[in-house]
């Protein structure tokens, strides 16, 4: 198994990150396999959806409406609202596999793999890949 982990800066507000082109590059002339995307934190998730044309604002406005930054959360710490982002990888995963055919990810002509992030109060996120050969 081939590993790599990108260390990343979210910033202070919510984001859908496109993680697709490092995805690529680790990739890359690998052959046939799997690639297996995971996030190690509690507060963020990995979704493959269609980025730059208005998709990945609609899913942060979606998890907004589900998870809104408010008082209501029992797990309280950091800013108000830092609960719901304990909750959204229940809803956003922190992982996402990704079949890979020739060295090039398998994904469909509008899929990419992005990082979500709802923690304002990290901004420090690392991003594991790892490459099953086939």
């Amino acid at each position: 198994m081939r590993t790599m982990t990108l260390e990343l800066w979210t910033g202070g507000e919510d984001v859908v990150l496109d993680l697709t082109d490092q995805c690529a590059e680790f990739v890359l002339d690998q052959g046939d396999g799997l690639l297996h995307v995971f996030v190690p934190h509690a507060t963020a998730g990995i979704a493959i959806i269609e980025t730059g044309a208005g998709s990945d604002s609609d899913l942060l406005a979606a998890l907004d409406d589900l998870l809104p930054a408010d008082g209501r959360w029992r797990h309280r710490h950091g800013t108000v609202g830092h609960g719901r982002s304990h909750v959204m990888p229940a809803l956003v995963p922190p992982y996402a596999s990704i079949p890979v055919e020739g060295g090039h990810l398998a994904l469909g002509q509008w899929q990419s793999i992005c990082l979500v992030d709802l923690n304002v109060d990290n901004h420090e996120r690392s991003v594991r890949l790892d490459f099953l050969a086939g």
